[in-house]
């Protein structure tokens, strides 16, 4: 039972029901998958995962042979179950056979998830084990999401870590049972996406002449420590088709975003005209707001735009896309003459208004191709009235305007900054404080609950440079997210948690990241008092 009870503990994100029965089930080289017809892909990477450890040559059989064979098979289903949804499945390990039903391939997908995991850790080796006994309990699971929304987001506009560090990324996301990359690709710091019309924006906001690596977020430049290495990179449309699709083949959504009209330096670097003040430019090399941004008074900026919008449209087949809305400052609109006529003409009430205005007519835009927009929550500010699709990400403030939002019965993702953010060091952001967060406020009516769609993880990259520092700040706090994303309220417990991630660690030495450590990763309550200001900064990072 000490074995049965080790392997039950292996499970993250923890499943919905769980019951044990006696025995175990022996995964040998006999072993079989058997499939239904919609489940080849399912099937296939079934067999890629179990094959190089185990050394096994696997045979997959159509699901018309699974009378001619009586045990030692891996059996893979569509059926209806009437108590999970689509990403749900049912999950029976006998002592012959291990058994997955969904009613969709998501669910298969994830099923086959929580197989590996009950698997020894070695199963994530690429070579040969003959030593590992690869050994399943016999029991029973039903299992589906809590949220429809598991989302982690990477910004690779500070830094660019390329399209293998990203798959990297997205494999583990789907062991996970994460569902929504969000990626953020446009920034001060860098543009980092092929578009065609535009060829400056990789061939100019690509690149910067160096990067802040210390020093205060002072807005006085001699006040920042600035390292004068150039640094670049962008993908082009086969590198985000490749992404795309690997992503899909682990039942992950990738979400563009194109921040604006903040967050706009490097774009501007390019093409300045579309500024308030005509420029010149250059891709920022320090980080913090910059007081430049998009000038919503030309009309000339909502043509540039949309035609950076149709590119980014053509390229990604998900239904959304990110346009920021965050931390604009309004300086540059105060003194502008065509910002101030807009104003005027369109009888809005101040730059704040401005925009409005301005997100409402890149949201409608996008709403008209098709496309559903999300924005940051800075975009609900003084009660902006969005268009009904819009999606709002919550991350900083501003309760009350999300609130009000969710009671109009439309829908947010959380990504409460000191609970969710990954770039904070884990004396401000210690694995408890990320696992005991819950996206849903208590006191938000039960009604309006399904409004949420559910959590989602970022991962800013100012002080991010390296796959190393990488992985350590996003490990192990996403597996924390991913299960509040997954698992029933009710269900949740820390020190249980705690328990179940130690063979995660194992998991992630044999895969080769690095991770903060369990007497790294949720400090004594003293020492996150007594923590260095900086947020940012790892304590003991190497």
């Amino acid at each position: 039972m000490d074995f049965v009870m080790n392997i039950i503990d292996r499970i993250i994100p923890k499943p919905s029901f769980l019951t044990i029965q006696d025995g175990t089930f022996i995964l040998d080289e006999n072993i079989n998958i058997i499939y239904n017809e919609l489940l080849i892909n399912e099937s296939k990477f079934l067999k890629n995962f179990l094959g190089p450890p185990t050394g096994y040559k696997i045979l997959l059989k159509g699901e018309e042979e699974r009378n001619s064979l009586r045990s030692n098979s891996i059996i893979l289903k569509l059926s209806e179950p009437s108590d999970i949804n689509e990403e749900g499945y049912h999950l029976q390990i006998t002592k012959e056979n291990i058994l997955l039903l969904a009613n969709h391939p998501k669910g298969i997908y994830y099923g086959i998830q929580t197989v590996r995991q009950l698997l020894p850790p070695e199963i994530e080796s690429k070579g040969v084990k003959p030593d590992v006994k690869w050994e399943l309990p016999c029991l029973t699971i039903k299992d589906s999401p809590r949220f429809s929304w598991r989302g982690f987001m990477l910004d690779e506009s500070r830094h660019f870590h390329g399209k293998e560090i990203v798959k990297q990324l997205l494999d583990y996301m789907g062991f996970l049972k994460l569902n929504k990359f969000h990626w953020h690709l446009s920034d001060d710091q860098g543009f980092r996406l092929q578009i065609d019309k535009y060829p400056d924006l990789t061939k100019i906001s690509s690149q910067r002449k160096g990067t802040q690596i210390g020093g205060l977020k002072s807005h006085i430049r001699w006040f920042k420590k600035i390292c004068t290495e150039p640094h670049s990179g962008f993908y082009s449309k086969n590198e985000i088709k490749e992404v795309v699709e690997y992503a899909a083949e682990h039942n992950i959504e990738v979400i563009p975003e194109f921040d604006m009209p903040g967050h706009i330096e490097s774009v501007l670097a390019a093409y300045p005209q579309f500024s308030c003040t005509g420029g010149p430019f250059e891709v920022a090399t320090t980080f913090g707001i910059k007081k430049d941004v998009l000038c919503p008074g030309k009309q000339e900026t909502y043509n540039f735009i949309q035609n950076i919008l149709n590119e980014i449209v053509e390229i990604f087949p998900s239904d959304k896309v990110h346009i920021g809305g965050d931390e604009v400052p309004k300086v540059r609109w105060e003194e502008c003459p065509d910002c101030q006529k807009l104003i005027v003409e369109e009888k809005l009430t101040d730059e704040a208004a401005l925009q409005h205005y301005f997100i409402n007519k890149m949201a409608i835009y996008l709403i008209s191709k098709g496309k559903i927009p999300i924005g940051w929550n800075e975009v609900l500010q003084g009660g902006a009235d969005l268009p009904e699709k819009m999606i709002v990400q919550h991350w900083l403030r501003n309760d009350n305007e999300v609130r009000e939002h969710l009671e109009k019965n439309r829908k947010a993702i959380i990504s409460k900054f000191f609970y969710t953010y990954l770039d904070y060091n884990y004396y401000w952001t210690p694995l408890s404080k990320a696992y005991n967060f819950d996206p849903i406020p208590d006191d938000l009516e039960k009604k309006y609950h399904s409004n949420i769609l559910g959590i989602e993880a970022p991962l800013w990259t100012e002080w991010v440079s390296t796959k190393d520092r990488l992985t350590w700040q996003i490990f192990p706090r996403l597996l924390a997210i991913a299960e509040t994303g997954w698992t029933k309220k009710e269900n949740k417990d820390y020190l249980n948690f705690k328990e179940r991630l130690v063979p995660h660690y194992n998991r992630l030495d044999i895969l080769g990241y690095k991770y903060a450590k369990a007497s790294e990763n949720d400090p004594h309550k003293l020492k996150r008092i007594l923590l260095p200001f900086n947020r940012f900064r790892e304590p003991g990072f190497t």
